[in-house]
């Protein structure tokens, strides 16, 4: 069994809750009530996403090329 690692940015939404993107999969989307339930729906909506592309056969994009790195402005204006 081959293991796939997914990176998920959540989001707190002002009227409570959170909301979840999968950078790697364009429109892959999905919310919970609380972190914990957030988490268990994006990997729902990452399995139900993965078992679209097998069935129209195209491949499973990997992150094995993408870096991450935070930019920090001092800028007042922004804060």
């Amino acid at each position: 069994m081959q293991r796939k690692i997914f990176r998920t940015l959540l989001r707190k939404e002002p009227e409570g809750g959170y909301t979840v993107i999968v950078p790697l999969l364009p429109g892959c989307v999905t919310y919970g009530a609380t972190m914990e339930e957030a988490v268990a729906m994006s990997k729902e909506a990452i399995e139900l996403y993965l078992e679209g592309l097998i069935a129209r056969n195209e491949p499973i994009p990997s992150d094995e090329n993408v870096f991450e790195y935070m930019v920090t402005l001092e800028d007042k204006k922004y804060a």
